[in-house]
Parts: C-alpha cells; structure tokens; sequence
C-alpha cells in the first residue's frame, strides 16, 4: 500500500488515492486466494496419482490441466440447498466468516522488502487473532445446519483448533523473544544474510523442534490429514459443510486451501526467512544486471509451496488420528514440549553465549534451568503414565 501511494501521481485528490491504495492490493489478495486453490486442488489429485501409481485426471484439457476449472466452474452454477430445519441466516453467513478470516490474514504477509499491504507491530498476534475466526465460521456452520453429522464435526473442529492454537502460539513465542518484535517485516529483516540466518537453523536443536511443533499444529488447525476428523467421511459424512452444496460448499474449499497457504507462509516468514534468499547474492539480482522486482515474493511464494506439498504428501502418507490420540498428542506431547523451548530459548536469549564460552551455563544457571525443565517433564510423565495404568486396571476389572 505504500508503495503505491508513492507511485501514484501527487496531482490526484487524497481520497482518491489513498482508495486506489487500498483497493487494488484487496483485488489483488482477493484474486490470488480465488485461483490459488484451482491450482492446489490440480497439485494434490496428481500427487496422490503419482504416490497411488495412476495418472489422476488426464481428460479435460492437456495432462488434465482443466479438469479443476471445470470443476469450479460447475460449483459456481450448481444450485445451492438449504435444508428445510436449517437456520437460513447463520447458514449462509457460516461460510463467509470463514473466507474472511482467511483472507484478512493476507494483510500482513509481507512479499518483499516493500511489497505489503500493512506492517503491524502486532503482526504476529493479528494472524493468530484474525485466524480463529474461521472457528467462530465453522461452529456456526454446525449449528445452523440442524445436523447431527455437521455438529459433531464443528465441535471436533473447534476442540482440535483450540488445543493446537496452544503450542503453535508457544512456538511463535520463541520467535517473538530471539526478534523483540511482533512485527513480520521485522522478524524476515533478522534473519537476513544468507540461509545460516534462518532461524530454523538458529540454537540447534531448539528451533528445528519449534517449527516441527509449528507445522504439526499448522496441520491440525488446517483440518488436514493426520488431523481430519472434523471431516472424517467414514465417521460424518462430511463434518461441519455436510448439509452445504453449491458455491457455499466451495467457499469452505477455498478457505481451506487459503488457510494452508496462510499456515505455510507465516511458517516461511517465521522460520525459513520469508522472501529472503538463501544467498544475498541470490536477492539482489541488480548485481547481474537483472531486474530485482517481484523477487522476494517468488522466493515467499515457493518456500509456502513446498509447505504444502508436504501437507499433501503427508495427507496419502498416514492414517486419521482417533480423537483421543489427537488431544493426547496435542495436550501431552506438543504442549510439554513448546513450554520448554519458551523456557529454554528465553534464557539463551537473557544470557547468550559468549566468546568465552557459554556464559550464563558457566554460571550454573543454565544447569539449574535444564535440571528444572526435565525434572517437570519426569513428573509429567511419571503423572501421565500412573494415570494410564489406573485406566487399565479400571478396565480390567
């Protein structure tokens, strides 16, 4: 939005230009998360063709390239019906609270150096905030459908949520405290300086750790597979969207596939440097007489890419989680785990390594520290698993 009202003339009106500003990146964003998911869609049929061993579609246009276009188009122009029990109002207004949830969150991702619609000090907290509504979406798609099956799965979806919303915020915590910032622009500006910057790679292994906790609850919060029970076919037809048809079933499509592509974008920019370079040389293609525009948002674009192909494969890679195994992994597993790299990586952060030696652990601090984080991790354990031994002596008897 800056860089548009300072490429537009000076000459036009105020209103005008700053309505200009903010309609065009809107347009742009809207028509990004239009088309996105026709070619996502196109991804994931050919990728469980590849891993099934079979071709996926091959018949509407060539190598199937129109198969999805086809198919939207058809969702467009297919009626739309509404149940006779239904509450008419929620349930129209159900899937619009999702796509906008969805969509809001495009507002902070910066594309480039300059390439953004607006840069938050609270950048971090506004996607967290703005993507819990698509929550309040799905609980109201259950409920004004008047359906057992959908109900069941807007309370599935809304527990899942809630329960990885935890350590996916604990995770974004560690981030926040390396950085002193809840800015997006400047968290990818710290990791500047080549691929050893990314703070993926950053108090090995703590951070690896932490974005392996930020992805998995990325996936649970997406709905996607190993974490699909909200929809789970064989259980609830189709969970919270059963009674949907037409273009409101597509517009929870496109929320779905939006939201991936948010997950893994705000994992890039968090993580993976954003549309940073894994080389400086890489960035600036001006020192080899190129042109340098657009190209932070070629390399956020496919670094939130090749997050989702890995949902993809991991959809046709492993089985559905019952739902005690989902809160089991959620509240005893990644839970426990992100509460300690908060912990950790705050002290490392307080007292950091120094050039002669690690400096706060040569003071015994940091012994005291890991003997306190594992010392409450046995106890948990030790809790947990007295716990499930009492369960199965109950069930034995």
């Amino acid at each position: 939005m800056d860089l548009l009202l300072q490429v537009l003339p000076a000459g036009m009106p105020e209103w005008l230009r700053i309505f200009v500003a903010a309609v065009v990146p809107a347009t742009l964003l809207l028509t990004f998360m239009a088309l996105g998911p026709i070619l996502y869609v196109y991804a994931e049929r050919k990728i469980a063709g590849f891993m099934q061993d079979r071709l996926g579609p091959m018949r509407v246009g060539w190598y199937g390239l129109l198969q999805t276009i086809a198919d939207a188009i058809k969702l467009l122009f297919k009626e739309a019906i509404f149940p006779a029990s239904a509450d008419k109002a929620l349930f129209v207004l159900a899937p619009c609270l999702v796509v906008l949830g969805a969509f809001m969150s495009f507002v902070v991702i910066p594309f480039g150096g300059k390439l953004f619609t607006a840069d938050l000090n609270v950048g971090v907290f506004y996607v967290v905030a703005v993507s819990s509504l698509s929550t309040v979406g799905l609980i109201m798609a259950g409920w004004a459908s008047n359906n057992k099956y959908a109900l069941f799965g807007a309370m599935r979806s809304a527990a899942q949520i809630v329960s990885y919303e935890i350590p996916a915020v604990m995770t974004l915590v560690t981030v926040v405290m390396i950085v002193g910032s809840l800015s997006l622009q400047d968290i990818v500006r710290a990791q500047a300086g080549g691929l050893q910057n990314w703070f993926l790679f950053r108090y090995f292994p703590l951070m690896p750790v932490a974005f392996l906790i930020f992805f998995v609850a990325g996936m649970a919060e997406c709905n996607r597979t190993p974490f699909d029970i909200p929809e789970a076919e064989s259980e609830l037809v189709a969970g919270f969207h059963t009674e949907y048809s037409g273009f409101f079933f597509a517009m929870f499509f496109m929320a779905e596939y939006t939201e991936m592509f948010i997950m893994s974008a705000t994992a890039s920019v968090l993580f993976l440097g954003g549309y940073l370079a894994p080389h400086p040389l890489i960035q600036d293609l001006r020192l080899l007489g190129l042109p340098n525009v657009g190209l932070g948002a070629v390399w956020l674009v496919a670094k939130a890419w090749f997050l989702i192909f890995v949902m993809m494969w991991l959809r046709w890679t492993l089985p559905r989680l019952r739902v005690d195994q989902l809160m089991h992994v959620a509240w005893k597993v990644l839970l426990p785990i992100s509460m300690t790299l908060v912990v950790v990586v705050g002290g490392l952060v307080m007292w950091p390594p120094t050039a002669n030696g690690f400096g706060w652990w040569d003071k015994g601090a940091g012994v005291v520290l890991t003997l306190a984080v594992f010392g409450y991790l046995v106890l948990f354990a030790a809790k947990a698993w007295r716990t499930r031994a009492a369960r199965i002596r109950q069930l034995a008897a």
